[in-house]
């Protein structure tokens, strides 16, 4: 009797991770912007390009290209607090671009603990109470100290390429 409560409780547990993750609403619909602006507030929705094509939406991902040079970065149009979100990132050997969150900046660079160069690597950004983790394939990356309440999701286009997608939240 009790394999088989624990196969339940097991199964229920499964199911419902599962249905929460699948659940998670996307910041990103890999169609354009939408939701997202410039940093100096210019909306991007129904754009599938920002900057001269510095950020590009190509086969549902957010794409930087590093042939366009420029230091630029594109926001979420909605403010977060206390927020879980996760995505899936492919950098190349020269990628060194930015997060923002709630006033703390996180580089996606080489040396990341966690990241692997020109392959797709699991990312989790938690934002709770005075404290951002960041977290690459399952490990911590590190902990910042939130400087801000509230703010928005910020990616920060600087040197070598990216490509971004499965970008979603739990609030």
């Amino acid at each position: 009797m009790k394999c088989v409560q624990s196969l339940a409780l097991t199964s229920v547990f499964v199911l419902t991770t599962w249905a929460s993750a699948a659940d998670a609403p996307v910041l990103f619909n890999g169609k354009n912007f939408d939701g997202w602006k410039t940093k100096k507030g210019e909306s991007l929705d129904g754009k599938s390009e920002a900057y001269n094509n510095r950020f590009k939406v190509q086969d549902e991902m957010i794409v930087i290209d590093p042939k366009i040079k420029g230091d630029v970065i594109i926001e979420t149009a909605k403010i977060f607090k206390d927020v879980h979100i996760t995505f899936q990132f492919l950098p190349d050997a020269k990628c060194n671009n930015d997060l923002f969150l709630r006033g703390a900046k996180f580089d996606l660079k080489k040396g990341v603990k966690g990241m692997k160069d020109n392959e797709w690597n699991d990312f989790e950004i938690i934002a709770k109470g005075g404290s951002i983790e960041f977290k690459c394939n399952g490990q911590l990356a590190q902990t910042i100290k939130a400087k801000a309440e509230a703010s928005a999701l910020g990616i920060r286009a600087e040197y070598g390429a990216i490509q971004i997608r499965k970008l979603s939240i739990k609030e």
